[in-house]
């Protein structure tokens, strides 16, 4: 599937006619373009329904934070959505979905309005980035009441060998990753938190890579020797399991390496903040692999660092 950032690159291009954009993609590449500041032909926001644009209008509305004018909204475009006039079955799961999120239902109602969503769109736009993002969020909110069994369960159904945007499934494998955490089973949630990390590199999405390479690091740190398996040897080696359990495994110090030579040039563009944990990983892993140049850098950036604990630590 063509993802809205390379569509956004033909059209920009003139490689892609403005009336070839598919019909399930228009909103899509028109909310990137309105909401999310990328750069697009102007003329993309013309080819929406006025429902459409209203649903865009209600969605900015929601990012400015203006929660009570955007549930008022919600309701009269939910109707419209639904009208003989302006009948639309996309719209309505975008607005039910941002309803079910922002309150806008009883509480008790919001499982069962996102499990909907979920069915709704796998019948009409099955493995479609809105489908993707259904399941996700019908996730998070079984994570968020504690049914974590029933979490998994729902990302499983974004698997490798689907169709799902791969950004889906590193977002999804991220989420796993951490309700393993959370479980104690470290072992596997090393190697979803690996798998985020390279599906997010492989698409260039970087604060994502740099999110799910410091939940690594993290666990990683618990446990170095230089006679455990790679995570790529850890991954390829893994076999399905009935239950979750209670793992560990070391990690390998060049597995360690990767991902710091990867996150320090990123890291190290701003050390400012009073709360830096993801730089006192890095001090972390200079001292457990003795890689001095590592701690020399943040030392060589000691006049900028506001981390009270980092400071203690670099001045010791």
């Amino acid at each position: 599937m063509t993802t809205v950032p390379s569509l956004l690159a033909g059209l920009n291009s003139g490689e892609i006619p403005l009336d070839s954009v598919p019909d399930n993609r228009l909103y899509s590449v028109a909310s990137a373009i309105y909401l999310g500041g990328l750069k697009g032909p102007d003329e993309l926001l013309g080819q929406l329904s006025s429902l459409q644009r209203d649903l865009l209008g209600f969605q900015k509305t929601l990012i400015e934070g203006d929660l009570a004018q955007a549930i008022d909204a919600s309701e009269a475009l939910l109707h419209r959505s639904r009208s003989p006039e302006e009948r639309d079955a996309e719209c309505e799961v975008r607005l039910r979905i941002e309803r079910a999120l922002i309150g806008a239902v009883d509480e008790e109602a919001i499982g069962a309005e996102l499990r909907w969503c979920v069915d709704r769109l796998n019948a009409m736009m099955p493995e479609s980035p809105l489908h993707g993002i259904a399941i996700l969020n019908l996730a998070a909110w079984h994570t968020s009441i504690g049914e974590v069994m029933m979490a998994m369960a729902i990302h499983a159904d974004i698997s490798k060998e689907g169709g799902h945007l791969a950004e889906i499934r590193g977002l999804s494998r991220l989420e796993v990753g951490r309700i393993l955490t959370t479980m104690g089973d470290l072992d596997p949630a090393m190697r979803h938190l690996w798998t985020a990390r390279e599906i997010f590199l492989a698409n260039e999405m970087q604060a994502e890579a740099v999110i799910a390479g410091l939940e690594w690091l993290d666990l990683a740190l618990e446990g170095v020797s230089d006679d455990a398996p790679t995570m790529s040897e850890r991954i390829r080696d893994s076999e399905p399991r009935e239950l979750p359990g209670d793992t560990w495994i070391d990690s390998n110090p060049s597995d360690v390496r990767e991902v710091i030579e990867a996150l320090l040039p990123i890291l190290m563009k701003d050390v400012s903040g009073e709360e830096r944990t993801d730089l006192g990983l890095i001090f972390d892993a200079a001292e457990i692999l003795t890689e001095t140049s590592w701690s020399l850098a943040l030392v060589d950036r000691i006049d900028e660092i506001q981390d009270s604990r980092l400071l203690d630590v670099l001045q010791s």
